[in-house]
C-alpha cells in the first residue's frame, strides 16, 4: 500500500497507474503528491473541525467554486449523505464516516483508490452492511480500486480479482472464486477459510484415505505420478458430512464444536493428530466425544498437494 501511494521507494521491481511508469522504471520515483491517487485511511482520519461538506470538498481547493459544489453535492448524493452535510464527523455513526473519507478520497477523481483495512474499526454487523455499500459505490463511479485486508472473507465478498500475499511475496492472483476453489499452495488454502488437509496413498485411479476410497477423478489435476505415494487433499467443513456411529465403525469422535447461529462446525478426529471439520444444520446436534462416520460429499474437484514436509 505504501509503495503503491508513493510513500516509500521498491528496491526492486516496477509499478504502473493508468498505463505509467510511476517506480522502478531506470531509477524513476514518482512522489505521493504527483501520483493520481485517492487514499481511504484504517481510522478513517476526518477532519474533526470540519463538517461532511468541508471533509469532501477538501482536496478540491484548486478546483472552481462552482466546479467545487458540484462535485460535492455529486459525492454527496453518491454516499447518501445529502442531509448531513452540515455535521462534524463526530456527529456520525461508524458507517456514516466511512462514506463521508470514501466520498472525500474519491473527490478529485483519481486514477487509483487505496483503501487500508477499510471495514477493521466496524461493528459485525456494520461491517457486512458497509462491504455491499462500498462495492456498489466503487462499481457506479468505475474508479479502480486497491484495497488491503487480513480478512479473507471481506477480500472475497467485495473484490474482483484477489491477491494472496505471504513474506512479500505474491502467493496466487485471480479471480474470488478460483482462488477459493483452486488454491495453488497450501497457504492460500488455509488463509481462505477453514482448511483440512486429508492424507491418503494413491492406488492407480483411486486415494486411500481414513474415510474411505476417494476416485482420484474426483481431484483438481493428474496424480499419476504420485502413484504408490501420500497425497494431502483439500476439504472445507462444507465438503464433509458426519453422521452418527458407534464406536466399533466410527471414523473419529467430536472434539469441538462451534456455533454460528444458522449452523455449527464440528472439529472431527480421525487418529493420529489428523482432523476435520463438518459443516451441518444448527438442528443436527453431536455432543463432545461422540463417535461419528465422515463422508465426502464434495461436488466439486479437490485440490489436492504433495504430502507436508514435516510428515
Amino acid at each position: 500500500m505504501r509503495l503503491l501511494a508513493g510513500l516509500e521507494q521498491p528496491s526492486g521491481g516496477r509499478i504502473d497507474i493508468a498505463g505509467e511508469a510511476v517506480a522502478g522504471a531506470d531509477g524513476r520515483f514518482v512522489p505521493a503528491e504527483e501520483r493520481d491517487i485517492g487514499l481511504v485511511f484504517q481510522d478513517f482520519a476526518l477532519f474533526p473541525h470540519l463538517t461532511v461538506e468541508e471533509n469532501v470538498a477538501f482536496g478540491l481547493r484548486d478546483w472552481s467554486r462552482a466546479e467545487r459544489a458540484s462535485r460535492v453535492e455529486e459525492l454527496l448524493e453518491l454516499v447518501d449523505l445529502t442531509e448531513h452535510r452540515e455535521k462534524e464527523p463526530a456527529a456520525l455513526s461508524g458507517g456514516q464516516q466511512q462514506r463521508v473519507a470514501l466520498a472525500r478520497a474519491l473527490a478529485p477523481e483519481p486514477d487509483v483508490l487505496l483503501l487500508d483495512e477499510p471495514f477493521s474499526n466496524l461493528d459485525v454487523r456494520l461491517r457486512v452492511e458497509m462491504r455491499e455499500e462500498v462495492r456498489e459505490i466503487l462499481k457506479t463511479t468505475g474508479v479502480t480500486a486497491v484495497s488491503v485486508t487480513h480478512d479473507q472473507e471481506e477480500a472475497l465478498s467485495i473484490s474482483d480479482r484477489v491477491a494472496i500475499m505471504h513474506d512479500g511475496q505474491i502467493e496466487q492472483i485471480g479471480t474470488p472464486e478460483i482462488v477459493f476453489e483452486n488454491p495453488e499452495s497450501r497457504f492460500v488454502a488455509s488463509f481462505l477459510g477453514r482448511a483440512s488437509f486429508l492424507s491418503g496413498r494413491v492406488r492407480g485411479d483411486v486415494v486411500e484415505t481414513k474415510l474411505g476410497v476417494l476416485d482420484a477423478a474426483q481431484l483438481n489435476g493428474p496424480v499419476e505420478e504420485y502413484d504408490g505415494a501420500r497425497i494431502d487433499v483439500l476439504l472445507r467443513p462444507d465438503d464433509l458430512e458426519a453422521v452418527p456411529a458407534n464406536e466399533a465403525t466410527a471414523d473419529g469422535q467430536v472434539v469441538n464444536r462451534q456455533y454460528t447461529g444458522p449452523t455449527f462446525v464440528y472439529r472431527v478426529e480421525l487418529g493420529g493428530h489428523s482432523t476435520v471439520r463438518c459443516l451441518h444444520n444448527h438442528v443436527e446436534l453431536f455432543e463432545h466425544g461422540q463417535p461419528v462416520s465422515v463422508g465426502i460429499t464434495a461436488d466439486h474437484p479437490l485440490a489436492w498437494y504433495p504430502p507436508h514436509p514435516d510428515r
